[in-house]
């Protein structure tokens, strides 16, 4: 006797396919992985002084993906080595990312929550918030939040999109209505922060900035890299006082 459904397996599947289709619908998230990775990975090794050279170099290290959809970030992460835990508020993205890391055999914690239900104070070296600020309804108290999960002289990473002009050119008119890499309403461009109001928000609970870099996307080569230019996409690392 078993409990497991196959109608549901099949259905699962096919979006586990979805997501993990460099080619599919989040291809952008694709190749916006590879630039994230090094840079989250880089950093860790600076901040927590690792040996860059082991196999694992994330090894120890406890890791929170908020808004982890199908576990894009959250395996590359638990295959360095770290101890991961995904969140995401859809049942439907934590049911594919289960399903992917059972496929790869990987050990990772996924649950269906926000942050704010999330009862683990204290309890991460890391958190990650890549592209999510930007889609939540209460920036100031979603920090707050963040800032009680991760332990002092721990470290946070945001992934966000300036609000500049340049960026709703970009980020929306471009993205969204011309190249057509994100479907429209994607973004709202009256939900996007300055790196400095990133800033303000961070230091009122805890947080101290550690550095703000920019990432650019060559449409030459099709890859994204770090960059001194942070007027569109940009991601800010904050230490936990």
């Amino acid at each position: 006797m078993t409990t497991v459904d196959k109608t549901e397996i099949e259905k699962f599947s096919k979006l586990a396919n979805d997501w993990w289709n460099p080619n599919g619908k989040f291809k952008p998230l694709h190749l916006f992985n590879p630039a994230r990775i090094k840079f989250i990975k880089e950093k860790l090794i600076s901040h927590f002084k690792i040996y860059e050279n082991i196999e694992k170099p994330l090894k120890g290290l406890k890791i929170l993906d908020i808004g982890c959809g199908g576990g894009l970030l959250s395996e590359p992460l638990s295959r360095l080595g770290a101890k991961m835990t995904g969140i995401d508020v859809s049942e439907k993205n934590i049911n594919v990312a289960k399903l992917h890391s059972r496929e790869m055999d990987l050990d990772i914690k996924y649950i269906q929550c926000s942050p704010e239900n999330l009862n683990l104070e204290n309890e991460f070296d890391v958190v990650l918030n890549m592209e999510v600020v930007e889609h939540v309804s209460n920036i100031d108290l979603y920090i707050k939040n963040c800032s009680k999960l991760v332990k002092k002289n721990g470290i946070m990473f945001v992934a966000t999109i300036n609000k500049n002009l340049k960026s709703y050119i970009f980020a929306i008119l471009g993205a969204e209505y011309i190249l057509r890499w994100l479907p429209i309403g994607t973004h709202n461009w009256d939900k996007f922060l300055t790196p400095q109001e990133l800033k303000i928000i961070a230091n009122k609970n805890n947080f101290k900035l550690d550095e703000t870099v920019g990432m650019k996307f060559n449409l030459f080569s099709k890859k994204w890299a770090k960059s001194n230019d942070s007027s569109v996409n940009y991601i800010s690392t904050f230490l936990k006082n």
